[in-house]
């Protein structure tokens, strides 16, 4: 490849590089463009990582690792794991509400820059969800596992055979069982996944989202958590949206996806979010008994978020800061 001289002073200067006067230098053409990105990530937008409610141990994780220089996929990996590992946390992972019928099962998806999906439903006895839906995407042609052989798959691939069940979610379980009385509570009932967004110092975008569903659940119901297109989407050129609430009007609206094609439209994220719940609102009489909430990211580092009902929040860390923040809100 031939290599081309410039006389960059100017071009240096501005990234901070002083230069002896007269000097001349041969740079190749990547060289500039490496320099070209050193100066634009001066600006604190990149590397990014948000994530649904507050889970700041979860956006530290990822963000760190971003930090650090990892990918986008690695990142958000790591992140939703930390709280799948928390049993304080019963909504994802180990220690989630069991269905009706006492299964603890777990719910997942992710999303690489590439377009490339993995996820698993009515996973039963591992709790990292989403490292299994990762092998799925990259480890198989297909896109979704579920049931028995989404758990002898994860198996297979090494993952250890747990107990989701915990202390804790049993004897809430057996306190269910006195009256069996179903019914959300906004905002905790709902509070049933993490979905998380990263981009990382390249640009590329990546998502995860992982859940144990609704409480006490009919046996088998799935939610949006690992339907692609509905509680997770991904299209690096242009951005990414994540999803959480109740699964059913979430699915129905395939909001994620929508967010996205908006944004594609021009659509700003926060706008994006609004009208992907208006249109939740519009085709549910009865939104005022559930929530719903999206959170997305287009590729400038734009981030909205919008929700039905007034308590949602998300987690941003960025420029080694994490921080909460509330989320706008129809009521």
């Amino acid at each position: 490849m031939k290599r081309r001289n410039f006389i960059i002073k100017s071009t240096l200067a501005s990234a901070g590089i002083s230069l002896f006067s007269n000097s001349i230098f041969a740079f190749n053409i990547k060289d500039i463009h490496k320099t070209s990105k050193m100066i634009q990530n001066k600006s604190n937008i990149f590397p990014l990582s948000i994530a649904t409610w507050n889970f700041p141990n979860a956006s530290k994780r990822a963000g760190e690792l971003l930090a650090e220089g990892a990918s986008a996929l690695d990142a958000v990996e790591q992140g939703v794991m930390v709280e799948e590992a928390d049993i304080r946390n019963t909504t994802v992972g180990k220690g989630g509400a069991p269905d009706r019928d006492g299964n603890v099962t777990l719910d997942a998806c992710i999303m690489d820059p590439s377009g490339n999906a993995g996820a698993v439903v009515y996973l039963k006895h591992t709790s990292k969800a989403a490292s299994v839906a990762r092998k799925v995407m990259e480890e198989t042609p297909h896109v979704m596992l579920a049931g028995e052989g989404a758990d002898l798959f994860a198996i297979q691939q090494g993952f250890e055979k747990e107990e989701l069940f915990t202390d804790d979610s049993k004897a809430a379980y057996k306190e269910w069982l006195k009256n069996k009385e179903y019914k959300p509570i906004i905002n905790i009932e709902n509070h049933d996944t993490i979905g998380m967004l990263c981009i990382d110092e390249n640009g590329y975008l990546a998502g995860a989202c992982t859940s144990s569903g609704l409480s006490y659940k009919v046996n088998g119901r799935v939610g949006d958590s690992p339907i692609i297109g509905s509680g997770l989407f991904i299209d690096n050129e242009i951005g990414g949206a994540v999803a959480t609430g109740m699964g059913e009007a979430i699915m129905k609206s395939v909001g994620s996806f929508l967010i996205v094609e908006l944004m594609r439209q021009g659509q700003s994220p926060q706008t994006a979010c609004e009208e992907a719940i208006n249109r939740i609102i519009k085709a549910n009489p009865n939104y005022k008994e559930f929530q719903a909430a999206f959170i997305a990211v287009n590729k400038k580092g734009e981030i909205g978020s919008h929700c039905i009902q007034k308590g949602f929040s998300y987690v941003k860390y960025q420029d080694g800061k994490n921080e909460t923040i509330l989320s706008s809100y129809n009521f």
